[in-house]
């Protein structure tokens, strides 16, 4: 027995340093394969609860990871420029006010004051609707960062009086009635059967996302040799672009997989003069357009944060913020610039959330703050500032969403909702300062 004990001690230390060479090889975020894993939990959990007790488990269908990928936009689009305002020892409560009184001027834009002007149906009609939808929530954040970095207001203070304010202003712009339907090619960017790009499409965004995984390694290694940086072993490269892939050809294989529904696909059978066979018409739904403006904006806001000098500044201002202004970084300047990024952003959820109600009421994006900031920290950004990722707050993003949903699924009532979400947005934080101190 006492022969054993040192063999299965140097057997541990084998199998701890395997894993240990294995991430580094690979660089893999280790936070990023936690929050994956929960991912994985949640979705498997929610999929056999509603098995075991409700007797069919709807989780992991195509049609509810379709509904959950476009649930996931609006929450992922805001999420990334909330990850700058926390990088930078910040804080925005307003975003789902904001959101709200944005997607009512857009409604009353769209509905009571174009068409008077350009006609019922014109098609200049949406373009303009989501240009001063994504004025409007630049300045207003804007307006924010002034107060915040000029005027030297606490941004809690000031977020918190703007999600009063807005929520409020919300209900004003149209005494809380509700503005609908919207312009029909506007309505199209929030998904839907005729909002999404079909299976072709979608198999044309999967082939871009695999050769954009390819290049980005590609490029990659050679920055890493023009730098003199060490380089990841080539198997470590091969098997990255591999699980990136097969990552996205399954997920192009999952949209593809939810069909419209029968009665649209007979409207549209005869709207087109097609005949449907005794079988009946298999038409997929692919990326909805939602899902592609998310992926859009995480790709820019990627690009912003880590190939550019603003993000290099954001990040110095996290860090450090008097070392930086004595760097001669425009510390005042550039948390203006910050909060009219996430107004701006807000601005593009408002967009996706009116357009995929078909209407704008004064109640949307209610407790979206909340959802935000918990997608922010859940994916790894830190208040004590100078850490976040773009990827880690929409991955963070997607738990959230997946939660809810999950919890609506299996009958969960509102209230025990609210206090998962409280509960989760706790521990995030608390994983995030064991975190820190261990990496000290």
């Amino acid at each position: 027995m006492s022969g054993d004990a040192p063999n299965n001690r140097q057997e541990n230390e084998i199998k701890e340093s395997a894993v240990i060479r294995f991430l580094r090889a690979t660089e893999v975020d280790t936070r990023m394969l936690g929050m994956i894993g929960a991912l994985v939990l949640i979705w498997v959990g929610f999929h056999y609860y509603g098995k075991i007790f409700n007797g069919y488990g709807a989780f992991l269908t195509p049609r509810n990871l379709w509904n959950l990928s476009v649930q996931t936009s609006s929450i992922a689009v805001m999420a990334t420029g909330m990850v700058l305002v926390i990088v930078t020892r910040h804080i925005d409560l307003s975003v789902g006010s904001l959101l709200g009184v944005t997607a009512m001027v857009m409604g009353v834009i769209q509905v009571w004051v174009l068409p008077q002007f350009l006609g019922l149906g014109s098609p200049y009609i949406w373009i303009i609707t989501v240009a001063a939808g994504l004025a409007f929530g630049a300045l207003i954040g804007a307006f924010h960062g002034l107060l915040i970095a000029y005027l030297g207001i606490p941004a809690f203070i000031v977020t918190l009086g703007g999600l009063l304010v807005w929520r409020g202003s919300a209900w004003w712009v149209a005494r809380g009635e509700t503005i609908a339907p919207v312009d029909a090619t506007f309505a199209l960017i929030g998904g839907g059967p005729y909002g999404t790009v079909g299976a072709t499409g979608s198999w044309i965004v999967g082939l871009l996302g695999c050769l954009g995984v390819v290049f980005l390694l590609v490029s990659g290694r050679k920055q890493r040799v023009r730098f003199g940086f060490p380089l990841r072993p080539v198997w470590a490269e091969w098997l990255i672009g591999a699980v990136g892939s097969a990552l996205i050809i399954g997920a192009v294989l999952v949209m593809n997989a939810y069909p419209w529904p029968k009665g649209i696909i007979k409207r549209y059978a005869a709207d087109n003069n097609i005949e449907i066979p005794d079988g009946g018409i298999f038409i997929s739904h692919g990326f909805a357009i939602p899902v592609l403006i998310a992926i859009a904006v995480g790709i820019f806001m990627t690009f912003l944060t880590t190939r550019t000098r603003f993000g290099r500044y954001v990040f110095a201002i996290g860090g450090n913020p008097e070392a930086a202004e004595l760097a001669g970084i425009n510390t005042k300047r550039m948390t203006m610039l910050i909060f009219a990024l996430m107004g701006g952003l807000t601005g593009i959820s408002a967009v996706i959330a009116s357009a995929r109600l078909n209407s704008a009421t004064n109640a949307l994006g209610q407790f979206d703050e909340l959802y935000v900031i918990a997608a922010a920290v859940i994916g790894g950004t830190s208040f004590a500032g100078g850490i976040g990722t773009i990827y880690g707050a929409m991955l963070g993003a997607l738990v959230m969403q997946s939660l809810q949903s999950g919890m609506v699924l299996v009958g969960f009532d509102s209230a025990i909702q609210q206090i998962v979400v409280g509960c989760v947005l706790v521990t995030a934080v608390y994983i995030d300062t064991l975190y820190r101190k261990n990496s000290t």
